[in-house]
């Protein structure tokens, strides 16, 4: 198959593009040759670029309907052979059959939150493992690729470090860890309330001395990260109002990383920043840190877990305790508490 050109559709969101990273890079160890695009929407593409498993990224606006004819025939034009649908939704699965793909391959229909979509491939694919990632190697195996280690290359731009490290220098921090608190849906959210006081008690400890905290926070999440300041206290934890490039920047220079299941936190997995993972609702053996030594806290019990997207948190969430998390950070660090 020197000739396979491959279409990869997963638009977004943040943490679910990491998880299909393993799959492309098992897609171009057996298709050395191969030609690899990915349509991806145009505000994750800092996500993609540099990655040395995609040939392209197409970026989709999805903003106007002159920006999504363009894409559209931007992938007819390239004639690609196969597409990967790792979304299972309706707006992915139309894309690859849009695209013009001979072959187009997802999940089948029992898996898909958008059942229908499955009406779009000419071959579906039962789910093999319990993680996510391992579910989407499973398509990339369905098309002729084999098993391999799982990697997640992601590329930091030298100009996003260097904005990065200006920013903290000239507020005097060196050692930091990250705190996290948003999330997409607010019930797998911890309260912002109890980051504020994880960051006094983290900085209570002989091993934190000589560091600080900065919060990670989204676009629509500053006053989140200002709530955390407003309970953490003096020295106060460090807000950094941060684009995507700079954000991965970020978290790639972090010692650590707390937060909930969310794209923050898969990005430091993905980066090897050391994470500890808050996890209620959702399972982290489907969704946790993937292949790492990294630590989880969850106190939910397995009748609790759903994925359904509450607006407040959720109970098993609330559970997690300030000192749960503390003992947390020493296991995965290495560290007294």
């Amino acid at each position: 198959m020197a000739e396979a050109r491959f279409l990869l559709v997963r638009l977004g969101s943040m943490g679910d593009i990491i998880h299909a990273l393993p799959a492309v890079a098992a897609l171009r160890e057996a298709f050395p040759r191969a030609r690899i695009d990915w349509v991806v929407e145009s505000k994750w593409t800092p996500l993609l670029q540099g990655n040395p498993d995609v040939d392209e990224v197409v970026p989709l606006d999805r903003s106007s309907l002159s920006g999504m004819s363009t894409c559209v025939r931007r992938l007819r034009a390239a004639r690609y052979t196969c597409a990967l649908d790792f979304q299972g939704l309706y707006k992915s699965a139309m894309l690859a059959a849009l695209a013009g793909a001979r072959e187009r391959v997802g999940f089948e229909r029992g898996y898909l939150r958008e059942g229908g979509a499955a009406f779009f491939y000419t071959k579906r694919i039962a789910p093999v493992g319990a993680h996510v990632v391992e579910h989407n190697l499973a398509l990339a195996e369905a098309v002729g690729a084999g098993k391999a280690a799982a990697r997640f290359p992601i590329h930091v731009s030298p100009e996003a470090d260097a904005a990065v490290e200006k920013q903290l220098g000239t507020r005097g921090v060196r050692e930091f860890f990250v705190l996290s608190p948003g999330g997409g849906w607010l019930s797998k959210c911890w309260p912002a309330e109890r980051y504020g006081h994880l960051h006094r008690r983290l900085l209570s400890l002989p091993a934190f001395a000589d560091w600080n905290s900065v919060v990670n926070f989204g676009p629509r999440e500053k006053k989140l990260a200002e709530a955390v300041r407003l309970v953490a206290g003096e020295p106060a934890p460090v807000l950094l109002p941060l684009d995507l490039p700079q954000m991965m920047a970020l978290i790639r220079r972090a010692k650590l990383f707390v937060g909930g299941d969310s794209g923050p936190l898969h990005l430091a997995v993905a980066l090897r920043t050391p994470v500890v993972g808050l996890y209620g609702p959702t399972d982290p053996a489907r969704n946790g840190p993937y292949g790492t030594s990294d630590v989880v806290v969850r106190n939910a019990q397995p009748e609790e877990t759903t994925y359904k997207r509450g607006d407040a948190p959720a109970p098993s969430m609330l559970s997690i305790t300030v000192e749960q998390v503390v003992t947390a950070v020493g296991k995965r660090l290495g560290v007294a508490t």
